[in-house]
């Protein structure tokens, strides 16, 4: 059986309990583990595939409080290490009155940022596994060549590489610079998502369809734009079907996106999907990968926080 191994931040969300509003007048907050790797890892876990991650925390209260919870939703920690140099990360988050998120970070000495791909696990990877990545991480840090490092060993193991840039702009110092590396680590992916705010900020182009044909370079397999309470569209160089999501009375969109591609990498892992094969399973089905994953993202919204929200495959209504 095929695992799961995501790599990047695993850091503290805090959310407001009751009020809703800008982020300076909030007055309480509940904390919760968060960051978009530990996301989708325990999207995976709870839907009954092995996930783990490859991290740093700070050997501080909340980095013991992140693996915890981490090890409670089935999400294997052995990778994640432990440091004195830097502090386990945080993010206060504001909700509107329709659930968008505004963030404020606090990750000047992030112990995330301070992994080293001299860390990564030697010949950790087979065919049969997935990594996932997003681009918070990929900010100039020893981070960021972990990442090179672990992408390399996936495509030397034949694994499936996953990207969900999960764009966060008041983490880097400037937009092109975010923009520049997005478009170099895209092409190193076999299936990106991404929303269709984050394609028009890569593409400056209007059009979805002329603007994803532009990112099918490298190794790209599938792209999938999601269009929130609108669905999403999965997109191969010669096919594209867009799946409507179902209504749901949404409370707290964080975690959705990270809820939605780790419920499509769970059928990937589910369904033993190889790197040849990616195209044709996608192709022929598209409709059921994206009904699930547009489901399963819909049900996170309708309570607060992301791995709080997130549902084991015995509890889905």
């Amino acid at each position: 059986m095929g695992k799961l191994f995501t790599i990047g931040e695993l850091l503290i969300d805090f959310t407001p309990t009751q009020q809703h509003g800008a982020l300076a007048n909030i007055e309480h907050f509940t904390k919760h583990a968060g960051g978009a790797p530990a996301n989708v890892a325990v999207v995976c876990a709870k839907l009954g595939q092995q996930a783990a991650i490859l991290t740093q925390v700070g050997q501080d209260a909340f980095g013991d409080f992140l693996k915890k919870t981490l090890q409670q939703a089935g999400v294997d920690t052995q990778y994640i290490r432990e440091t004195t140099e830097g502090e386990t990360s945080l993010a206060f988050v504001a909700l509107s009155e329709t659930g968008e998120r505004d963030f404020q970070f606090y990750r000047r000495h992030a112990a995330d940022l301070l992994y080293k791909q001299e860390y990564l696990p030697p010949q950790l990877l087979t065919d049969k596994d997935i990594i996932h990545f997003c681009s918070v991480n990929l900010v100039e840090s020893p981070m960021k060549y972990a990442h090179l490092a672990f992408i390399e060993q996936a495509h030397q193991a034949g694994s499936i590489v996953s990207f969900d840039p999960n764009v966060r702009m008041p983490l880097w110092q400037d937009e092109s610079i975010c923009r520049e590396t997005i478009l170099a680590f895209l092409p190193k992916a076999h299936i990106v998502k991404l929303s269709k705010e984050e394609l028009l900020f890569l593409t400056a182009i209007e059009e979805e369809l002329t603007a994803v044909q532009t990112l099918f370079q490298g190794h790209i397999a599938t792209i999938i734009i999601t269009h929130g309470a609108e669905g999403a569209t999965l997109y191969t160089k010669k096919h594209h079907i867009k799946v409507a999501a179902d209504k749901v009375q949404t409370v707290d969109t964080t975690g959705a996106g990270d809820a939605f591609i780790g419920a499509i990498l769970r059928q990937f892992l589910q369904h033993q999907l190889a790197v040849n094969n990616i195209v044709t399973y996608c192709e022929q089905h598209a409709v059921s990968l994206l009904t699930f994953a547009n489901r399963y993202a819909g049900l996170s919204t309708t309570k607060h926080g992301a791995i709080p929200s997130y549902f084991a495959q015995n509890e889905l209504p």
